[in-house]
């Protein structure tokens, strides 16, 4: 009997206190997760880090608040002092960092809007607390009898971490720095680049493509001036038009970011010619294979700087955040990237990077698996009437610019985005898989990932003009294929779209 079954909304996927992802089983509960309908949103144990504080966190900043005498105040704990000092200037007066806090804090009195620039940012940075530190925090103040207990790596979990990662990219552990996030790999990234850049009188960011949204929003709110400095490039197979662009902008231009293949249309540039030209242009190329993992694309040969979530595929399980910058010792950017980039990074904490290094081993065999997962369910999904269009790493526009770079003729990820004939409510409510933000994990998942990601695109008619105009269909299904057999995977697709 399969083990695929509804997840009831609001439980954490999986069910610990440190997962990544959480149940929100219908259409209903989608949307009023984004309209923060009180319904819904009270039975959410958890959520996504970047996007909902984590219950650790409110629980250790209630803590810190009683300690501080400021009951009634907002607080938001930060990955370090220096990301706090960071934030603190971003939000501005009256926001100030908790002086003597027992962890990197910056309190305001309440105000919805003071909180909303705070969580936005903590969010695009990826500079929030880990939930492991504030566990662990709750603990020696005596909120907690114990840690949730889990297995952690026993040796050198760093030296495991960066050796494992090293060598899925074909490099030296030096070259590899961690990020307690992948969101703050790029923003680190980022801010290296610009600073190298700037100096020569390079300030312009250009994104390829349609890319994951809160890259767009470093694009879109940390260049230096975004009306000038934040440029489009919307079409990633349109190398010419880049050129162009290149030339028009005569020397202006900084860097690239392109995700290699796109979230969530799985599409994929012609790398070695994207960065060709880049190389040829002065400019900087910031790729982040992400989607399908470097197990499964070679992409530092034909990248700068390289930016990968951790979370996914690496952190199988589901249950840790972390993120690594990954430099190409090749790229005459190197030296003084290498220079620059640690300082842009923020600390990872311990106790995460043992939970990972416990996982990251069996990376190569959960790959394997999903891969070959995924060629079933797209051979499925491809035949069945109902399905209006599907995208995955092997879609026709971009096949041929895959393989040029894909490890193996198997090597396809576990992404497929795909739309169905019908109201999109009757088939996500009825499909017996596990609904949820995230991908790369052991355990399938599944979202409207339009809704989840841009539902102010979605709910205008202003927005859906955008998604149009870039090839997104607002009801665009991201399902992430995981280790469960594949027949039980398809079988549960099968009786939705029934």
């Amino acid at each position: 009997m399969s083990s695929l079954k509804h997840i009831p909304l609001g439980q954490r996927i999986p069910d610990r206190l440190h997962a990544v992802s959480c149940s929100l089983p219908t259409m209903r509960a989608v949307v009023g997760y984004e309209e923060k309908h009180a319904e819904i949103t009270s039975q959410l144990t958890s959520g996504y880090p970047r996007f909902v504080v984590h219950p650790l966190l409110r629980a250790a900043g209630e803590q810190l608040l009683a300690a501080a005498g400021l009951a009634g105040h907002d607080i938001w704990l930060a990955s370090s002092a220096a990301a706090a000092r960071a934030l603190a200037d971003h939000v501005g007066a009256p926001a100030r960092v908790l002086d003597g806090a027992a962890l990197p804090a910056v309190v305001h009195p309440a105000d919805e809007g003071l909180s909303t620039k705070a969580k936005k940012y903590l969010q695009h940075t990826g500079t929030f607390l880990s939930s492991r530190e504030a566990e662990d925090h709750l603990v020696r103040a005596g909120r907690l009898r114990a840690a949730e207990h889990e297995v952690l790596f026993a040796g050198d979990a760093r030296a495991e971490v960066l050796g494992r990662v090293a060598g899925f990219y074909g490099t030296t552990p030096d070259n590899v720095l961690l990020a307690p996030t992948g969101m703050n790999a790029i923003h680190g990234a980022l801010r290296a680049g610009a600073s190298i850049q700037r100096a020569a009188g390079r300030t312009k960011w250009v994104q390829l493509g349609w890319l994951y949204l809160d890259t767009i929003a470093l694009l879109e709110k940390f260049t230096a001036a975004t009306a000038d400095d934040y440029l489009h490039h919307d079409d990633v197979f349109d190398l010419d038009g880049l050129r162009a662009l290149f030339e028009r902008e005569a020397g202006r231009v900084a860097g690239v970011v392109a995700e290699v293949p796109t979230n969530p249309l799985i599409q994929t540039p012609d790398l070695p010619a994207l960065h060709a030209l880049c190389r040829e242009h002065g400019v900087i190329l910031v790729v982040d294979p992400t989607i399908t993992s470097p197990l499964n694309v070679d992409v530092l040969p034909h990248a700068d700087l390289v930016v990968n979530s951790l979370t996914k595929y690496t952190a199988s399980e589901g249950d840790v955040i972390l993120g690594a910058a990954i430099l190409n010792p090749a790229s005459p950017f190197a030296p003084a990237l290498r220079a620059v980039l640690a300082g842009c990074l923020e600390p990872v904490y311990p106790r995460d990077l043992a939970r990972l290094a416990a996982q990251i081993g069996d990376t190569p065999r959960v790959i394997a698996t999903i891969n070959r997962n995924t060629a079933a369910v797209v051979a499925f999904l491809e035949k069945h009437p109902r399905v209006t269009s599907l995208h995955w790493a092997l879609h026709p526009e971009s096949r041929d610019n895959y393989q040029r770079i894909a490890r193996s003729p198997q090597s396809v990820g576990s992404m497929i985005s795909f739309t169905v004939d019908g109201p999109l409510a009757g088939f996500y409510d009825r499909l017996r898989l596990p609904k949820g933000p995230s991908f790369g994990l052991k355990s399938s998942l599944i979202c409207p990932f339009i809704y989840l990601a841009h539902y102010d695109l979605v709910t205008s008619d202003d927005g859906r003009a955008v998604l149009a105009a870039n090839g997104i269909d607002p009801d665009l299904l991201r399902l992430s294929v995981g280790c469960e057999p594949a027949d039980d995977i398809i079988a549960a697709l099968a009786e939705a779209l029934d």
